[in-house]
């Protein structure tokens, strides 16, 4: 299977709760933006599932609009704090399909693809807005992911 991170695109910093931050004009740029490289590379995975928190959300329905006709789930153990465990834990429902695409956020990112690729540091990574991460994993077990590729938002 293949595991797709792709971290929300930039949203406002000025909002009542973090929860409910929306992306800005950028970031609706940026995740148009993804979509179509997504496109354009013939990458349409089998299932999105995004974090609750609102630009998220937008991020994926976003990029899943663009790749044709599909929907993005919510689930909530995408929201920000995700520890890596509990996202291998998470992501054996959908092992089945051959290509998951998950829409959140950091630190949690840079964490779970540093346990999977068994990295002693998740510090050595650094998923900014709207990068795209692919891992190849048999087993979905702390150090068997392979990285495929990292793309930062400013190369699609």
């Amino acid at each position: 299977m293949v595991l797709f991170f792709l971290r929300h695109a930039e949203a406002e910093r000025d909002a009542d709760t973090d929860f409910a931050r929306k992306l800005t004009s950028k970031g609706v740029d940026q995740a148009e933006k993804a979509g179509k490289f997504l496109l354009r590379l013939g990458i349409v995975p089998d299932v999105i599932l995004t974090s609750p928190l609102v630009r998220a959300r937008q991020t994926a329905k976003i990029v899943a609009d663009r790749l044709g006709d599909m929907e993005a789930t919510e689930v909530p153990w995408l929201a920000a704090g995700m520890a890596p465990e509990t996202y291998l834990k998470e992501i054996q429902d959908y092992s089945k399909n051959e290509s998951v695409m998950v829409v959140g956020h950091e630190p949690d990112f840079s964490e779970t693809i540093a346990y999977l690729l068994g990295l002693p540091d998740p510090d050595a990574l650094k998923i900014r807005k709207t990068s795209l991460t692919a891992i190849q994993v048999g087993q979905i077990e702390p150090g068997k992911g392979q990285l495929q590729f990292l793309v930062p938002a400013r190369l699609m």
